[in-house]
């Protein structure tokens, strides 16, 4: 049988509620048991210190005990004269009132004449009561002129209760269970609701949970509280939020991957499709023609390559300590043919008074400059100007790339390392590439502990900063 979990919180408040009840009830059925007889106990001391005064003055009076032998019902008003006393004042305070009702029987009872007394003379040798009953009895001295000259002593009252006082024991006990079954059936009344209550942002959380699983990413809870439930739906919404993104972000990567691979497979497709059709003649141009858009699909699927091992963290990396400028020197060689046939003046005079050192991989680094040269090469005027700077800041060597117009948006620098991303206006797929360089550079960055950054160039154009820890900070 499948119990929900508000059953099992209802069930379990109840039973630590029962427990608790029921440890409650035990200390308090014995609380008041003990507590009546220790109150009892407590009258019968008071009771016994005054007999014993009233003995100590009827024997001083007598000079022995023949008075008491002689008349044993003399020590019923002997042990009850302080009742008689508190029954005359409080009837004088009832004076005036109508219908005032006898005083209350002495609170020592007992069937025999004078009560649960024995009284014994100095020798220990019985005067009153019953000398068989002395076994357990606590005696006190019984003193005249600073001799003792005899005992008394009070016999256990538990036996003697009079009706009045088990009545009394009974209604307490009887109200300590009605308080204690009471107690229960408002637990059971309110432990239910509280428990709905308690369960509500969990069945929300479990319903979001549900559509989340289904794809419905744009779902959210309501945080209502600041305890740990509402800080369980704030992560919650937090991780539904990411999810969204992420679905969001994998849609549109699809999409732009399809985007990407459609229009160069296309153009192939439409070029063969005129060679076999006779429309174009099939030469050296065309078969170059067909050669540009091999080449430039095989980049764009090397770059998604290279890019899917980046995400994946299996691009392998050999670290050692090498010569950035050295690095760079090598990079911008295959360059300059390309940069003089663009009329860009390149200003790379990083070689003098820099001393500097990188514990990086030299394939990833020269892969890393050769984007970003590639970068500014592809997106720079004719007649336009890049300079290169290295320099060392706070334990970081820092290399800039800044060319001349066109620009960027200040807005849309950050995005430039996304994936897939154009600026519009300045790139296109017959000059650009697929927008995944820039990306590959970031990677590429932050697997050596690094960073990258775009800001506006003084040139007009863009400045690419990389900051790599030098080789005193190796990652």
């Amino acid at each position: 049988m499948k119990i929900s979990i508000r059953f099992r919180l209802f069930l379990s408040i109840l039973a630590a509620t029962c427990v608790a009840l029921s440890c409650m009830f035990l200390i308090m059925y014995w609380s008041i048991n003990r507590g009546f007889l220790q109150y009892i106990e407590a009258t019968e001391q008071g009771v016994l210190e005054r007999t014993t005064t009233n003995l100590e003055r009827a024997y001083a009076e007598h000079g022995n005990w023949d008075f008491l032998r002689s008349n044993p019902e003399l020590m019923f008003q002997l042990s009850n004269f302080h009742l008689d006393s508190l029954a005359i004042e409080d009837r004088k305070k009832d004076e005036g009132r109508k219908n005032v009702p006898p005083p209350p029987p002495p609170l020592m009872g007992s069937h025999r004449p004078g009560g649960p007394f024995i009284v014994l003379n100095a020798e220990r040798n019985p005067v009153f009561g019953n000398p068989e009953e002395t076994k357990g009895v606590h005696f006190k001295s019984i003193t005249h002129l600073d001799r003792v000259v005899g005992y008394v002593g009070l016999l256990p009252t538990k036996p003697f209760l009079k009706q009045q006082q088990l009545q009394f024991l009974s209604r307490q006990k009887t109200a300590l269970g009605l308080s204690a079954i009471g107690l229960l059936l408002a637990v059971v009344l309110f432990s239910l609701p509280l428990a709905n209550r308690l369960l509500k942002p969990l069945r929300a959380m479990a319903a979001a949970t549900h559509d989340i699983a289904s794809g419905k990413y744009a779902v959210r809870v309501p945080a209502e509280t600041s305890d740990e439930l509402g800080q369980l739906a704030g992560d919650f919404n937090t991780m539904a939020l990411s999810l969204e993104k992420n679905e969001k972000a994998r849609r549109q990567w699809v999409a732009d991957i399809s985007h990407e691979l459609r229009t160069p497979v296309s153009v192939l497709r439409g070029e063969i499709e005129a060679l076999l059709d006779g429309i174009r003649p099939i030469n050296p141009e065309a078969i170059r023609s067909l050669h540009a858009e091999t080449i430039r699909l095989h980049r764009l699927v090397d770059d998604l390559y290279q890019l899917a091992l980046s995400d994946l963290g299996t691009l392998t990396y050999h670290k050692e300590d090498l010569d950035p400028a050295e690095v760079l020197n090598d990079s911008l060689g295959a360059f300059r043919k390309e940069f003089a046939h663009k009329s860009i003046r390149v200003g790379a005079d990083f070689w003098q008074g820099n001393e500097t050192s990188l514990f990086a991989d030299s394939e990833r680094l020269h892969q890393l400059f050769s984007n970003l040269l590639d970068n500014s090469l592809k997106y720079t005027d004719p007649g336009g100007e890049l300079v290169i700077r290295i320099s060392c800041r706070n334990g970081q060597v820092v290399i800039d790339f800044e060319d001349s117009s066109p620009g960027v948006p200040e807005d849309q620098l950050d995005r430039l390392f996304e994936r897939l991303y154009r600026v519009e206006g300045s790139r296109n797929r017959s000059t650009g590439g697929a927008g995944l360089g820039l990306a590959i550079c970031k990677n590429i960055v932050e697997a050596h502990g690094g960073t990258i950054m775009a800001h506006p160039s003084p040139l007009g154009g863009v400045l690419i900063r990389v900051a790599l820890p030098d080789a005193g900070r190796r990652i």
